[in-house]
C-alpha cells in the first residue's frame, strides 16, 4: 500500500520545482516515481507522422519525480505533511502525522 496515491494532491519540497502543488495523475510503483500534472514539465521534439494524425514539433511532456521529493499537502494545516497508517476497525487507513487527521 502506498502513502501517495492517485488523485492526490501534492507539493514539491526540493528540486527545481520547490513549492508547487499539483495532483497526482499516475503512481509508477516498481520504480518509486509519480508524475505530477505541472510539475518536472520537459520539452520533447516529436516527429510528425502523417498516417497516424501525429502534427510535429515540439511537445510539452509530464516527466516522472521521485516520490521522496514529494509531500501529501495538508488542507487545513496549509503544508505539505508527513502520512502514516492507522486502523480503524478490520482495514487501515491513512492519516496526517501532524493532527492525526484522516487523509480519505
Amino acid at each position: 500500500m502506498s502513502k501517495i496515491r492517485k488523485g492526490d494532491e501534492v507539493v514539491v519540497i526540493t528540486g527545481k520545482d520547490k513549492g508547487r502543488r499539483g495532483k497526482v495523475e499516475q503512481v509508477l510503483v516498481a520504480e518509486g516515481k509519480l508524475v505530477v500534472e505541472g510539475i518536472n514539465v520537459a520539452k520533447k521534439h516529436q516527429r510528425g507522422n502523417p498516417q497516424a494524425g501525429v502534427a510535429g514539433g515540439i511537445v510539452e511532456k509530464a516527466m516522472p519525480i521521485e516520490a521522496s521529493n514529494v509531500m501529501l499537502w495538508n488542507a487545513k494545516a496549509g503544508k505539505g505533511d508527513r502520512v502514516g497508517y492507522k486502523t480503524e476497525g478490520d482495514r487501515k487507513v491513512r492519516v496526517f502525522k501532524s493532527n492525526q487527521e484522516l487523509v480519505d
